[in-house]
C-alpha cells in the first residue's frame, strides 16, 4: 500500500501555501535531481498514487496551529555553514509556528533564546532532553523549559536489555514528571521501535513495563509514527496492517498521547521517509486519535533538511476529511 506524494509535488504545494522560502528560491533548480534519487523505486510509486485524505474541500485534519517540526531534522544546516538562525529564519518563511528543541541553544541563554523565537513569531512548545544526572540538573532543564514557554518536556531515547533498569527509569521518569507539573510542563517519553521489540524475559517488553510501571497522570506519549509502524512490521504483530496496530498502541495505552513524531516509511527498505512520500497511511491514524502537536521529522531527510520541513508542512497542511 502508498499513500505518498512525491516530493516535487509537496513542494509545490508548501510553496503554493507559503511562497517560497529565500533559500528555497536558490534550491529550486536543483531540487528535481534530488527529488528523483531521493524517492527511488519507492517513491516512483508514490509520486503515481493518490494519497488519501489530500484534496477536495474538506475540513482541514491537522490544525495549522498544530504543526511543529524537531529540530533534530535540521542538525546538517543548524551545526554547518547555514548555522542556527539562519535556517530557524528558513522554517519561519515557510510559516511554522513551532518547534520542538533539541541539540542545544547555540550559544544562547534559555531568555536570549526565548528572544530569537519571539522574533521570528515562533513559539518553542517542546523539548527532547534526557533524564537528569541530579536535582541541580533537572532545575536547571525546568527552569529554562518554563523560560522558553514549553508545555511539554519528553525524553528521546532509553535503550537496555535489563528490564530492572526500564523500571528504575520508570522511577526516575515518574519523580521528574512531578515536579515538571509543578512547573506547569508537562513530562513525556518518545519511543522507537525497540520499546516493543525487545524480550526482557518471558516475553515482557521495555513498553510493558513503562505502561505499568509510568504514572498516567503525570507522564504522557509522543508516539513516534514511523516507529511505531516499524515495530509492528518487525515484530510480525502488525506486518499486514501497522496502521491499525499503531492505532492499538495508543488506545490500548495508559498513558494519555498527546504528541506525533511524522515521518514516512520506504514500502521497499524500511528507511525513513518525508511526510507523504512513502507507505504509512497518516490520515488513518489522525482521524483515529487527535493529538495536541504534529511534530515533522526525518532523520535521514531526502533532499535538503530545509526542503525536508518544507515537505512536511506542505503535507500536513494539505490533510482533509
Amino acid at each position: 500500500m502508498c499513500y505518498g506524494i512525491s516530493n516535487e509535488r509537496a513542494l509545490a504545494e508548501a510553496r503554493a501555501h507559503h511562497g517560497p522560502g529565500r533559500r528555497s528560491l536558490l534550491r529550486g533548480a536543483v531540487i528535481g535531481a534530488f527529488g528523483a534519487a531521493a524517492l527511488g523505486a519507492g517513491g516512483a510509486a508514490s509520486a503515481q498514487a493518490t494519497p488519501r485524505g489530500r484534496g477536495g474541500w474538506g475540513r482541514v485534519l491537522v490544525p495549522p496551529g498544530r504543526i511543529s517540526v524537531q529540530l533534530y531534522t535540521l542538525r546538517a544546516d543548524l551545526n554547518g555553514e547555514i548555522g542556527f538562525d539562519a535556517t530557524l529564519r528558513e522554517l519561519s518563511d515557510l510559516g511554522y509556528p513551532r518547534v520542538e528543541q533539541a541539540l542545544g541553544y547555540f550559544g544562547r541563554s534559555a531568555a536570549e533564546l526565548k528572544d530569537f523565537y519571539d522574533d521570528l513569531d515562533i513559539s518553542c512548545t517542546s523539548s527532547h532532553d534526557g533524564i537528569s544526572a541530579d536535582e541541580a540538573a533537572l532545575k536547571t532543564k525546568l527552569r529554562n523549559a518554563r523560560t522558553l514557554r514549553q508545555s511539554y518536556v519528553n525524553v528521546p531515547y532509553l535503550s537496555s536489555p535489563d528490564k530492572d533498569q526500564w523500571k528504575i527509569w520508570a522511577e526516575q521518569m515518574n519523580r521528574e514528571a512531578a515536579a515538571a507539573r509543578r512547573f506547569g510542563l508537562r513530562y513525556g517519553y518518545h519511543n522507537h521501535a525497540h520499546e516493543f521489540t525487545t524480550d526482557l524475559g518471558n516475553g515482557v517488553t521495555p513498553w510493558d513495563v513503562f505502561m505499568a510501571e509510568l504514572d498516567p497522570r503525570l507522564v504522557h506519549l509522543e508516539i513516534d509514527i514511523y516507529w511505531a509502524v516499524t515495530a509492528g512490521i518487525e515484530s510480525g504483530d502488525g506486518v499486514d496492517d501497522p496502521e491499525q496496530y499503531t492505532i492499538d498502541v495508543i488506545r490500548s495505552s495508559p498513558l494519555d498521547v498527546l504528541q506525533y513524531h511524522v515521518k514516512d516509511r520506504d514500502p521497499v527498505t524500511g528507511d525513513m521517509a518525508d511526510c507523504g512520500t512513502g507507505m504509512i497511511d497518516f490520515p488513518r491514524i489522525f482521524k483515529a486519535h487527535k493529538v495536541r502537536e504534529y511534530i515533522v521529522e526525518n532523520d535521514t531527510p531526502d533532499v535538503t533538511p530545509i526542503q525536508s520541513a518544507e515537505v512536511g508542512i506542505g503535507y500536513l497542511r494539505g490533510l482533509r476529511y
